[in-house]
C-alpha cells in the first residue's frame, strides 16, 4: 500500500530537519551528551510490571497538536501535565517532539521528563540513527518505530542504534502485514497497534482485536487510539489488553490526570 500523503510530507520534512541538526550539532557531540545523560528509567519495564499484575499501564501523552485536529491544548505546560499524569496514575508518558506536524520539541520532552519520575518515549518520527542518539542525549528513555514509514534495513539499523545507547524500543502498527514485518525484523518486547488508519484517520479498536492472536505471548501488546471512555478499556481488559497509549481524551480535559484515573481506575 502507498504511503498516506501526509505521512509522505512528514518524511520527506523529517530528512530535511535531521540534515539541518547535523549541521548544528554532529552525531560524535550527540554521542558525548548522550553518554552524559541522566540514567533510563526502565520504559518496557515499568510497562510489563504494572500489566503482568493485570493492572493498566498507561502511556500517556503530551502532545499540543496534531495534523488532523489541529490544536488540541491550548493551555499547554508540559511539565505540569506530567505532574499531573504521575498523579493519575500513568506508567510512562509519551512526548510529541515534531516541531512541523504537531507542535512538538525537545524542550517540551526535558521539561516533562524532568517535573516527574516516569519513563519517558520520544514520540517522533524516527528514520535515521542519529535521532535515536539525539533521543537518548535529550532524556528519552525509549523510541518509537513506525513500521509504515520504514522499510526492513532502517527498523532493524535503528533498533540497533536504541540497543546501543541504552534505550527500549516501541514498535508501531496498523495492520497485520506490518506485524509480520516487526515481528521478523526486530525483538521489543513493545508492540503497539495503532486502531487509527493512517489513509482515512478513521479508528477501529477491532484493528487492535484482529490482531491480537497473531502476537506471541512473550510481547506486551499497547492499544493505541480511541480510547476515549469506560467501555473501550473494559473491553480491552476483557481480551487481556492491558497497555494503553492515550493522548487525546486526556489532553482535552481540564485536568489530564483526574481523567486518567477516571478512565483507568475509577475505583481507586
Amino acid at each position: 500500500m502507498s504511503l498516506p500523503t501526509v505521512l509522505e510530507k512528514i518524511l520527506a520534512r523529517k530528512a530535511e530537519e535531521v540534515a539541518e541538526c547535523r549541521a548544528r550539532i554532529s552525531l560524535a557531540e550527540q554521542e558525548t551528551l548522550a553518554h552524559h545523560a541522566p540514567p533510563v528509567r526502565g520504559f518496557a519495564a515499568s510497562l510489563m510490571g504494572q500489566a503482568s499484575r493485570q493492572l493498566p499501564a498507561v502511556i500517556a501523552e503530551i502532545k499540543k497538536a496534531s495534523p488532523s485536529k489541529g490544536v488540541i491544548r491550548e493551555s499547554f505546560d508540559p511539565a505540569e501535565i506530567a505532574r499531573s499524569y504521575e498523579a493519575g496514575g500513568a506508567s510512562c508518558l509519551s512526548v510529541l517532539t515534531d516541531v512541523d506536524f504537531f507542535q512538538g520539541a525537545d524542550d517540551y520532552l526535558r521539561a516533562a521528563r524532568a517535573a516527574c519520575s516516569l519513563p519517558v518515549i520520544r514520540k517522533d518520527f524516527m528514520i535515521d540513527p542519529y535521532q535515536v542518539v539525539e533521543a537518548r542525549a535529550i532524556g528519552a528513555d525509549c523510541i518509537l518505530l513506525i513500521v509504515s514509514a520504514l522499510d526492513d534495513g532502517q527498523m532493524s539499523e535503528l533498533a540497533a542504534t536504541a540497543k546501543q545507547v541504552g534505550l527500549d524500543v516501541l514498535v508501531e502498527v496498523h495492520d497485520g502485514v506490518e506485524l509480520d514485518r516487526a515481528l521478523r525484523v526486530l525483538d521489543t518486547p513493545l508492540v503497539g497497534i495503532n486502531n487509527r488508519n493512517l489513509h482515512t484517520f478513521e479508528v477501529s479498536l477491532d484493528t487492535t482485536l484482529e490482531l491480537l492472536d497473531r502476537i506471541p505471548s512473550d510481547k506486551l501488546v499497547i492499544t493505541e487510539s480511541g480510547i476515549l471512555d469506560r467501555v473501550a478499556v473494559e473491553l480491552m481488559q476483557s481480551r487481556g489488553v492491558h497497555s494503553f497509549l492515550v493522548g487525546e481524551a486526556f489532553m482535552r480535559a481540564a485536568s489530564p490526570g483526574d481523567e486518567l484515573r477516571r478512565l483507568f481506575f475509577p475505583h481507586a
